[in-house]
């Protein structure tokens, strides 16, 4: 079971879930899924229907004010940096349509799923489908409730998970830092006040392997 906070006072970077998988191969199988309560399911319906550019001000509310987004193009650190990302998606897709998933991990402050999405660009007619593993880090404070929030959202799409380190990493949250400074929606407008919201510094591992504290996880 994940070590994870049980205060919501604990700022996002603190819910961080790593591990390394066996391979790369995270294609859900939808008839293995694990079922989820009521509250967890339409929270997992909320970020499945961000991930298929339909996003919401009540569903970019899904994510606590201090929340920190994390996959292998962004890494975004509160909730005003994550409605850029979700509101920008849109504007980059003509289409995005989730072709399954499958939950592997139900604990009190964490679900785990793998997902299947289908993106097609909306100025080239290309589709790219991607395969990955979601980790959702829970608010204490809400994970009882109707409404469960997130404090940490990580998206993999490989074995390996991120070393925080590099000019990768550097574009990351250089990318996240930007966007939302060009979407002049008011959707996004609404939470420029998370833009205060309690941080750490970024917490860096060296690498994303066995070494970089990403234990192997059968999933």
């Amino acid at each position: 079971m994940s070590n994870l906070p049980k205060t919501s006072a604990a700022p996002g970077e603190q819910f961080e879930v790593r591990q390394t998988a066996p391979s790369e191969d995270y294609t859900p199988d939808p008839s293995k899924s694990l079922p989820l309560s009521p509250p967890r399911q339409r929270l997992l319906d909320d970020i499945i229907a961000l991930y298929s550019c339909q996003p919401t001000i009540e569903r970019v509310k899904r994510y606590t004010s201090d929340c920190v987004y994390d996959d292998q193009f962004v890494y975004a650190n509160d909730r005003y940096k994550m409605a850029g990302q979700w509101f920008a998606l849109p504007k980059l897709f003509k289409e995005s349509k989730n072709e399954g998933y499958q939950v592997v991990v139900d604990e009190p402050g964490l679900i785990q799923f793998k997902n299947e999405q289908s993106w097609t660009f909306a100025v080239i007619p290309k589709t790219a489908t991607i395969n990955a593993l979601v980790s959702l880090s829970l608010d204490p404070g809400t994970v009882d409730s109707e409404f469960i929030q997130v404090k940490y959202h990580k998206d993999q799409a490989n074995d390996k998970d991120y070393s925080h380190e590099g000019l990768g990493f550097s574009f990351k949250k250089w990318q996240a830092d930007q966007v939302m400074k060009y979407m002049d929606s008011p959707e996004v407008k609404q939470f420029e006040a998370d833009k205060g919201a309690a941080k750490e510094a970024v917490r860096q591992y060296g690498s994303g392997a066995a070494e970089g504290e990403a234990p192997t996880k059968e999933l």
